[in-house]
């Protein structure tokens, strides 16, 4: 493996909220409760998207 995929990829908070079609506040909240990891970056948050895939798999229900 080379560095690239080594390496986490960080998103946004509007980032994150665009991939799953939630709102900001939504994101925050998560944050917030302790659902969804992220890391502070002044008065920022970043979150891992392996952290954002986990939470998304974690929470998948299948239609019967």
């Amino acid at each position: 493996m080379d560095n690239e995929q080594q390496r986490p990829r960080f998103m946004t908070v509007a980032e994150v909220a665009e991939l799953v079609r939630v709102s900001t506040m939504t994101v925050y909240r998560l944050i917030k409760a302790g659902d969804l990891p992220a890391v502070r970056f002044g008065k920022s948050y970043r979150i891992d998207e392996a952290d954002v895939d986990a939470y998304l798999a974690d929470r998948y229900t299948r239609a019967v």
